[in-house]
Parts: C-alpha cells; structure tokens; sequence
C-alpha cells in the first residue's frame, strides 16, 4: 500500500492554529498550537499531503466535523459532513457545518483522493470556540488597584511594582473539563496550584486597549482537582502601564493601572457546570519580589521578597488587601488568534571580560530576550546588568543611542547559594551586558541569552556562493525576528520600539519567506483597522500608541500591502475581504483631501533614510540626492490604486469601484508624467534612482520610453553611484525586483554583495549582526542609529528568493498552488541551495554552476506544479532524473533564449549541458 501521510491544519481568518498527521499504515499526531478561544465562526481548515510518491495531486475531500470525539471515531459528523467534493483545494476550506457557539467544542478529520490512490482518515484534530459576545462577559467584573504603593512612581520613567493577585476556590466535584478565559493587562503569568500554565511569555500580544483587548484560553483540566484549589496570577506592567505613564500626553498614549478578568469555566462529570469570576473577593499583594518591570527601563527583582507557596493552596493570605472592582479598558474583547511570544532560542556568550566596575559580557549576536544569570553572593547584594548593542572605543557600553531607555535590570540576593533569576515582563535589545556587583569572577556559563519573539514556524533558508550575502542573510533572520513582538516592531532597543507602518510596506512580504507570519500580520491589519479614524485617516504607527497621523502615502499605503502579501504567499483572503471597506475609505480619504491637479501632494517622510553625501550626517541634504515628496506619493498612490482594483475584482465588489480606480490611477498616471517625465532626457524628476524606480515597477512609463528610462536609471547607479545603493526606505523596496525585471540582475547582485559603503555588506563587514537603522550608522552620530532594524532590507529578501532561489508563487494561483521557479543563473553566484515550507508543503532550489554545466535539484510539494525555467533553447541539453525531459515535464516551449515548461510533484535533478 502507498504511504501518504496527511498533515491537517486549522485556520481562523486565516490564522494556522493546528497540526496533525495520517499515514495510510501507521497513524501519528503532532499538535503544534493551541486551537482555543476562537471568536470566528467559519474557521477554515487545511491540510498538507506528504508523501514519497512524485505527482500526488489531490483530486477530492471529505471532511467530517463532530461534537465530541466519540462521534468523530463513529464518523457521526453532527456538526458538519461535507460529503465527498470534487476539489484541488486543500488549504483555506470554509467550515460550512452547524453554526457553532460559545465555547462550543469541535472535532475533524478529513481524507483525501489523489491520483495515486485514497487515504485513510486523518487523526482527530480539535478545535474550541471562545466567547462570542460582550454579553457573555457582562458579569465578569474587572479587578485592579488603581493606586501607587511606596516606591512605585509616575512620569518619565514610571516605575510599579507587580501585583500577586491569587483566589481560593472548592470544587466539589469530580472534574471532566475545566477552561480559563484571561484577560490580564499589560502582562501576566499564571498559575494552578503553584504551576504556570502555558510556556508563553510577555502575554497577551499588545492592542491599543481602548479598541480591542485580547483574551487567551487555557485547558486546565489536569491542574485543577476536586476539593481545594488555588488560581494565581502575577500582573505586570507591558505597554498597559509602563510606556512613560503621562509623560508627552500629546503624544504617547497611557492606558492605566494593571487589572484583569477572567472566567473559570468548570464543567463536571455529572453533567453539571460552575463559573468562578474575578471579582473583589480576589486578593493581591505588591510586596513580592518583582519590584518594578518597565519595558523600557528593565526590572529590579528583590529575592528577599519572594513569597514562597504564594500561589498554592496552604499559604496564608490573610494579610493581603482585597482588589477592587475596576473600570474596564474600553476595547471590545476578542480571542487572540495569534500566537502568544515564548522563548525560541538560546545564545551562550562568546567573552566576558572584567572592568574597573564590573564585568563586559559578549553575546556575539545582537539580539533579543534577556539574561538569564547564575549566582552567588551575600543576602542585599545588587546585581546590576545594562544592555546594550556595542561598545565604545575604551571597552565600556554605548548606550547614547538607546535614548532615555534605561534598559537596566537589576537582582537583590536573597543569600542563598547559588541563585538563578531572569525577568518576566521586560525585553532587551542587546549584543553587550555590562554586570556590576559580582563579588567573585564569574564564569562563562553563569550566563545564557533568551531569545524572544512570537511563536512562529521558521519557514526558510537561504545559503549562496557569495559569503557577504550570506551573513547579511543571517543578520536580517536576527533582526526580523527579534522585531516581532505581538506586532511589528522598528527596533527592540531604545525608547521607541514602535509598530511603523513604513518598515512593513514591502518588509512583511520579504519576511514571509523566512518566518511564517501570517498570524502576525492578520493580526496586524486589525490594528490598522481600529486606528483609522473616522473619516478615514490611518496613522504612521499601529496600534496608535504614539499619536502620529501623518496622512502620508507611503508609510499607510501598508495596510493595503500587507493585505496583498498574505493573498499572494498564503492565499488568504480574508485580510482583503474583511478590510477593503476601510481600504477604500482611506483612499478616498486621501483624494479628497491631498488629490491635486490628479497628483497626490501629502508625504511626510520622503524616501527615508538615503545614503547622505557624507559619511558623518545622518540626513541627506543636497536636494540632488532626494526625491520630491509628490513624486513618492503619486507614484505610490497609483500603485495603491491598482491594488484595490485588483482587490475589487478578488471579492466581487461593486462594479463602480473597479471604474473608480481604473480611472483615477489612469489620470494619476497621465498627470505624473505630464509633470515628471523629461522628455528629452528621458528621466523622472531630478533623477533620482527612486523617481525612476518607482515609475518603471509600476507600469507607469509609457512603454516606448521603458527601456531608455531604464538605461538612464542603471546609469546612475553605476556612473553616478560607482554600482551601489542610493535609495532609502521607499526605493529600496522594489529596487532589486525591478532591475533583475529590465535584465540586470548582474547589478543588483552587485548592489547585494558590495562590502563597501552604502550597503547592506558594508554593514556586516563593520561587525553588525542584524540590520542597521542608518547606512552610515557607525559614523553619522551613532546616537541615532538603531543597530537593529529592517526597514533597509527593502525587497532583498523578496529578491534572494524569488529571483536567485527561483521559489515564487504565480500571482494567478496564489499560496504556492502553483510555483514559478526562474532563478537567474548568471547574476554572479555560482550556485544557491533555499527552502521555503509553503502551505502545501517544502519547497526546494539547489543549484549549482559547473562551467556552462547547471545542476539544479529541485523538491515541488504535492497537489502543487511548478513552471520551470532553464537556460536551454533545446530540449536535448536537459536531462531530468537522468531521463529526456519529455519523458517528464509538460507544456514544453522555448521563451526568451530558455526553456519552459511544468513539473509536477516530486523530487528532481535537473541538469544542462
């Protein structure tokens, strides 16, 4: 019998949250999320099909869907039996059973027919609803203390000590299932009888709290028992609290004291069920040891205070006060269908060298978690440790760049003999650790990094010929992690650490090839969504803890973007669908109030951050090197325009809004190059090699002057440029693409190789390890520079895989049904070996230049095809697997000097001669 092995996989509005496997002679399941609480009603369902057979394609499902497990193994589907369907589809399946509500439990399995046979049925997979309505939550009370205790402060550096918070609880019964609903804000930790539940950390993900608050949901089924119990919870502070609590009110937002609700949901054996709910019979202390948790600032954690038991049930709270009933936070309550953050990796110092007062650590990686430390001392003795990304020229930290961050956690010993402390509810940005109040040499050991970011699959790797493109590989896989923090971050170091729309306008695409962040930037959207305001503007950051509406193009025009990625990588549609009307709001927003003489005339930021004329500025000021700022908004507006009108045919909407943007971005374009195109040179505005990317990655030059706009552009970035880049934030972004587009991928692999100043190797070469903020951010005041962003990637990811790797999806067929594999062999590398795992499976390009020799292996998932494409004109030059290539491919043709055609399935050696 063929071994096929079925991978399901549960989607939320397009969130994953599963994972289970069947194999035709033996079964095995894998949970990979937590698929509870979710507050959609048509989840979609997907499934992965592996298999040694080459060209599985599937060609129907059945899907059973019950309300318990017994009736699932019975095949009693009472919820939904979709019967046998005749369908390629595997990903993205509308549950279309009984309407499902509250917490209601559901359980599936699915089979397929491929051409090579039908499987078994998948394992049981699980999912849980949350709670549908506010009326639901009406008699969960929020409870809190809204006062400051001795010690605690407010103002710039606002400091609050954690609140303990337990509650003692009988159940009489004996137990079949038991659930928490927590909303705990900003952050918390809990616990069931004196064991945390749950291996996140830093939850829930951030909101902006008077739009939306997330709640999670735990099964906690086995930690609860008949008879005494104890639930505890630690608050802290997270963006809740501690983002400089009513310093700049104009601009940063605060939120309040910390609070939570909850409901714990027991159902018994006998069928009966009980709710237990905050409310003020909850008790709390603030004289346990987290003494102070600040994100910016860090956290002081005083071990002489700790509590021991505190949350088990023999302890005695006799002298703790009673929380309070509190003012809810405003935003409407919504299950969290992203994943939580958690501790992915681990980095063990590289040195650690001693100072007059202290001791300088070295991670060897910029990254970003915390310190977990080892150590001994007398009871009183302060541990000091200051973060920071690098060190000035006599050993000791830089940390003028952090700002007014204090980034400084500090660990009073309790005397013991050995102690081992890391925080909870704060985050570093950090490469150097400078620890003080050691009273003994520590060792190398006594330390290990905590890498901290949201619970995503890695989903690529990239390795080339080229060593500078492979460390700037490495340093951008740091970065965009280390910047995923419950939403997208611009740098996890200083006093910023904000969601910028800008960073992400191409950056979430590139981004998807490495991590799968789908979950993430659905997630996102919403937070766009609940930041637009009434009559359409969008603002620079989302969720809108800082208030900066700039009304521009190109930093807003991201929402749009980030919809199409996760339609083109993962065949979403949802974020499209569910966001268009707020899309078209804004685009009419933005015509009705900055559209003159059909040219867009708000920008706000320009082409950020181009390489300045001298080394030692942070800000380009020779006009010659900057592009007008209607000439980035026009030109994106356009763009943007045609998106939405592409979204408009996507979901059927009303007809009148395809009209719309086909006649608008038609005028746009007509008055862009009325205004901008010289004629007689040929060039775009002042010749800027963004003025002229821009229009030729937009269709927007007449197709009789492409070519000679082109040429024009190349010659500035060689002559002019000596071949490097000079773009900033919004040029970058389609610079690689397009030149590898008009037949120079020579030059853009130049762009991607130089080691010399302005690049992304001439960052590497000067020791980065991630992502710098600035080109020349190690000599234009490095007190502006961030050493860890990835607003200057621009579309270099995009590029190191779709174009060198050749791994993308056919924008006719999106989420990698169908493939499109072109790498171009002969930008300068000798050969590429990537992977990328799609939602239908692996993906893989290894190829390798002998000569004029390719050898090229290359993995296509099942039910997908992929269009290949070599450098032959006759099919005699190929042979695949060692066979003629018609023995194996299909729609053969020769295009443009190479040959064409599609594979199916399978695993292939492809070699020309």
């Amino acid at each position: 019998m063929r071994k096929i092995l079925i991978i399901i996989t549960i989607f939320y509005s397009g969130i994953v949250s599963a994972q289970s496997g069947i194999q035709l002679q033996e079964l095995e399941c894998e949970m990979l999320k937590n698929p509870l609480g979710i507050d959609v009603i048509t989840p979609r369902l997907s499934w992965k099909i592996k298999t040694e057979e080459s060209q599985v394609m599937q060609k129907a499902y059945h899907i059973l869907v019950s309300s318990s497990p017994e009736k699932l193994a019975k095949d009693n589907a009472d919820l939904w039996d979709s019967g046998k369907i005749n369908s390629d589809e595997s990903i993205n399946i509308t549950y279309q059973g009984k309407e499902l509500d509250s917490k209601d439990q559901a359980y599936w399995k699915v089979k397929v027919w491929t051409n090579k046979g039908e499987t078994e049925w998948s394992k049981t997979n699980h999912w849980s609803m949350g709670v549908l309505t506010y009326a639901e939550w009406k008699s969960t009370r929020w409870i809190g203390y809204n006062q400051l205790f001795p010690g605690d402060s407010v103002g710039q550096f606002s400091k609050l000590s954690a609140r303990y918070v337990r509650k003692k609880l009988k159940l009489k019964k004996p137990i079949k299932e038991a659930k928490i609903y927590l909303m705990g804000m900003g952050l918390y930790e809990l616990y069931i009888n004196g064991d945390q539940i749950g291996d996140q950390v830093l939850a829930p993900v951030p909101t902006d709290y008077t739009k939306n608050v997330k709640y999670n949901v735990f099964d906690v089924t086995k930690e609860l028992s008949e008879g005494d119990n104890v639930i505890g919870v630690i608050l802290g502070n997270g963006r809740y609290f501690a983002m400089r609590q009513e310093y700049k009110p104009y601009k940063i937002k605060n939120f309040g004291f910390p609070k939570m609700a909850m409901q714990l949901i027991v159902k018994y054996e006998d069928g009966s069920s009980e709710t237990i709910k905050t409310d003020e019979s909850w008790k709390f202390t603030v004289n346990g040891p987290i003494r102070a948790n600040n994100e910016y600032d860090g956290e002081t954690y005083d071990a002489r205070m700790e509590i021991p038991d505190w949350n088990t049930v023999g302890f005695d709270d006799s002298d703790w006060k009673n929380l309070m009933w509190v003012q809810e936070p405003g935003g409407f309550y919504e299950g969290q269908m992203t994943p939580n953050m958690k501790i992915n990796d681990t980095v063990m110092p590289i040195g650690i060298e001693p100072r007059e007062d202290g001791y300088i650590l070295d991670m060897g990686q910029n990254m970003v978690g915390w310190l977990q430390i080892k150590v001994k001392g007398k009871r009183g003795d302060t541990i000091t440790m200051k973060f920071a990304e690098s060190l000035k020229e006599d050993g000791s930290l830089y940390t003028a760049n952090l700002r007014d961050a204090r980034v400084t956690d500090r660990y009073i010993l309790k005397g013991d003999n050995t102690e081992t402390w890391e925080p909870k509810f704060v985050y570093h940005g950090f490469r150097f650790v400078k620890i003080s109040g050691l009273i003994s040499k520590p060792k190398i050991e006594d330390f290990i990094g905590k890498v901290v970011y949201d619970d995503m699959e890695t989903v690529g790797c990239f390795e080339s010929s080229n060593v500078t493109m492979n460390q700037i590989f490495k340093n951008a896989f740091w970065g965009i992690r280390g910047n995923y923090k419950g939403m997208p971050i611009d740098c996890p170091q200083r006093n910023e650490r904000q969601p910028w729309l800008g960073d992400r306008t191409t950056g979430a695409y590139g981004e998807s090839f490495l991590f799968d962040n789908q979950t993430l930037y659905s997630k996102w959207l919403d937070d766009i969504k609940y930041s637009q305001t009434l009559d359409g503007g969008i603002p620079d950051v989302a969720p809108a803890f800082w208030r900066y509406y700039g009304d521009g193009v190109t930093w807003q025009g991201t929402y749009i973007t980030v919809a199409d990625m996760l339609y083109r990588q993962y065949g979403d549609l949802s974020g499209i669908r569910n966001h268009y009307p707020y899309m078209k709001k804004w685009v009419k927003y933005m015509e009705d109030n900055y559209l003159k003489n059909d040219l867009m005339t708000k920008d706000k930021y320009g082409d950020w951050c181009v390489p300045p004329e001298s080394l030692e500025i942070i800000r380009a000021q020779d006009p010659e090197l900057l592009t007008d700022g209607d000439v980035l908004s026009s030109a994106f507006y356009y763009y943007l325009l045609n998106l939405m009108e592409k979204f408009a045919g996507l979901i059927d909407a009303d007809e009148n809004d395809i009209t719309y943007y086909q006649n608008l971005s038609e005028k746009v374009k007509t008055a862009f190059n009325e205004k901008y195109l010289d004629q007689s040179k040929l060039v775009y505005a002042n010749n800027t090699v963004t003025a002229n990317v821009l229009p030729l990655a937009f269709g927007m030059v007449p197709k009789e002057h492409e070519q000679a706009v082109f040429e024009n552009m190349t010659h500035e970035i060689e002559v002019n440029k000596d071949s490097h880049i000079s773009t900033g934030v919004v040029g970058t972004q389609f610079l690689m693409r397009t030149l590898t587009k008009f037949g120079r991928a020579d030059l853009a692999y130049t762009l991607a190789s130089n080691k010399t100043y302005p690049s992304w190797g001439y960052m590497a070469e000067n020791g980065a390890t991630t992502i710098w903020e600035l080109w020349n951010g190690n000599t234009a005041d490095p007190e502006m520079n961030s050493q860890n962003h990835v607003m200057l990637l621009g579309d270099l990811m995009i590029w190191y895989y779709e174009d060198m790797a050749g791994i993308k999806s056919d924008p006719e067929h999106p989420g990698f049904k169908k493939i499109l594999m072109q790498p171009n062999f002969n930008a300068g590398l000798d050969y590429v070996n990537a992977s990328y795992n799609s939602s239908y499976g692996e993906i893989k390009s290894h190829w390798k230049k002998n000569g004029k020799k390719l050898n090229w292996e290359v993995t296509i998932p099942p039910n997908t095809s992929a269009k290949i494409c070599v450098p032959a004109s006759k099919s005699s030059k190929v042979k695949i697997n060692k066979q003629n290539l018609e023995n194996l491919a299909d729609n053969i043709s020769v295009e443009n000097d190479q040959l064409v055609f599609e594979l199916m399935p399978g695993d292939y050696s492809i070699k020309t001669n």
